[in-house]
């Protein structure tokens, strides 16, 4: 309000007045200590708004940490469809917190929704993309779909931002692996090893990228060491006698392979190479046994059908050869037509 404003709206004060206004006002007592108490009520107003405040910030940080400790205690229990409802209400409450969606995410793809456990890892990476176990995660979706670029892409960050991960460097080297970085993937397994001598199939995986290569002396070494510090796997076992059959060590390959259909008898490939070693140690009676069971747990494959006629020829039996060998050809064809045959292996 002006000045002027204020004197148009206060009486004036005429002469008859002024000497009693005046001593009126010369008779009051100004108590400064009192002068503020709008001032003080104003401060503690203030006081109060703002004690109200940090409690309220206090009881969400306080149901945020317990949301997240109910979360983490339904995923390590194996409750993921409670650990589904509850993070779906936690990403809806705080939308803008990466951990509920990356939590949200684990337990989708816990329960084998890969769709929506993407959605979720994509969207925490995107709210914290410095996160390494989000990235991690994100990577292990990408490995469950085969898609290998974009989990090598996930990875490589991950171990960046936490280098120490011995895990990170193994599943980065399986990632290069599969998508035909087959030297890239040998320094990450190295590395892996490097960070964690006692790493679970970093031997067996660092063989593999050797055996990929044709190093099968190598890679033999790499597989025996896996077994001794680990004991017998179906897949070491196995891999360990396919790398001796393609270094021609038959006898030992026939040992170790015989071993591996003993530990995994549904394993096609087991048999195949089984009868292949037998084939090339003279045991063709043996080698037809293994061939067929080959057949019979992979009768699209060619390539069994293929040993086979030679085994059979080798028993003295060409009619029964002559039947493998059109197989074969019928087989063969059937694949040219279907983008042709798949013969790369894959971990």
């Amino acid at each position: 309000m002006t000045n002027a404003a204020y004197q148009t709206r206060t009486p004036a004060i005429g002469p008859r007045w002024r000497s009693a206004f005046s001593a009126r006002l010369s008779g009051l007592k100004f108590r400064p200590h009192k002068a503020p108490a709008d001032d003080n009520r104003r401060a503690v107003l203030v006081l109060v708004f703002f004690t109200i405040l940090l409690s309220c910030l206090a009881l969400s940080a306080q149901t945020q940490s317990q949301t997240r400790a109910q979360l983490l205690q339904y995923l390590d229990s194996g409750q993921l469809q409670e650990a589904v409802v509850l993070g779906q209400q936690a990403v809806s409450r705080w939308p803008r917190a990466p951990e509920f969606r990356h939590y949200l995410g684990v337990a989708y793809f816990k329960t084998g929704d890969l769709k929506q456990a993407q959605d979720q890892l994509t969207h925490a990476r995107d709210l914290n993309s410095q996160d390494s176990t989000i990235r991690f995660d994100l990577a292990l979706v990408f490995l469950s779909q085969q898609d290998y670029v974009s989990a090598a892409t996930e990875l490589e960050a991950s171990t960046k931002f936490n280098p120490s991960n011995a895990l990170a460097h193994i599943l980065l080297g399986r990632a290069y692996l599969n998508s035909n970085r087959s030297l890239q993937a040998i320094d990450e397994f190295k590395t892996a090893l490097k960070l964690d001598p006692a790493v679970r199939l970093g031997h067996y995986h660092l063989g593999f990228a050797y055996a990929s290569l044709g190093r099968d002396e190598e890679a033999i070494a790499e597989y025996r060491e896996e077994l001794g510090r680990f004991g017998e796997s179906p897949v070491v076992v196995y891999e360990l006698g396919h790398s001796l059959l393609e270094r021609g060590q038959n006898e030992q390959a026939i040992s170790y392979l015989q071993r591996a259909s003993q530990l995994d008898p549904s394993n096609p490939d087991v048999w195949y190479n089984l009868g292949k070693a037998q084939l090339s140690a003279g045991q063709a009676a043996p080698g037809e046994t293994s061939l067929r069971k080959a057949i019979e747990l992979k009768p699209t494959d060619p390539s069994p059908h293929y040993e086979l006629a030679h085994a059979l020829e080798q028993l003295g039996r060409a009619d029964e050869a002559s039947v493998e060998r059109a197989r074969v050809a019928e087989l063969k064809k059937a694949q040219r037509s279907n983008a042709g045959m798949a013969t790369a292996r894959h971990q």
